[in-house]
């Protein structure tokens, strides 16, 4: 099996992972459109979701693929998170050179990885 049919998204979810896609997606916040060299912040959320060593999100990871890119996508950071301790958010502020799609993975230590994404456009 490919890793890519491994990680769960909200749209491709289905059988017992349906009722977890609310507290395993990750959420991007970002504005829609922004300038190009302007700095601006990336909040990535998952939750609400379980915080305990037996049940929690031990890593964020974030990527963004930009247009016309031959390669893609860029990692833009990685998040390692101690149960208990660190919530299941991160703020990483970027700049950007052109439009594209930031995503973002979380691995849950019982429920796999999840994935979600955000268009943006640089203009």
């Amino acid at each position: 099996m490919d890793l890519g049919n491994l990680i769960y998204t909200f749209d491709a979810a289905a059988g017992e992972a349906l009722a977890k896609r609310e507290g395993h997606t990750p959420k991007i916040e970002a504005p829609a459109q922004v300038r190009a060299d302007e700095s601006f912040d990336v909040k990535i959320t998952v939750g609400p979701h379980p915080n305990t060593v037996e049940h929690s999100i031990r890593w964020i990871k974030v990527f963004f693929a930009e247009d016309g890119r031959a390669f893609n996508p860029v990692q833009i950071g990685g998040f390692s998170l101690t149960p208990v301790y660190a919530q299941p958010e991160v703020i990483v502020r970027v700049k950007l050179q052109k439009g594209g799609v930031f995503h973002a993975m979380e691995y849950c230590n019982l429920h796999g990885l999840w994935s979600g994404k955000k268009e943006i456009r640089v203009g």
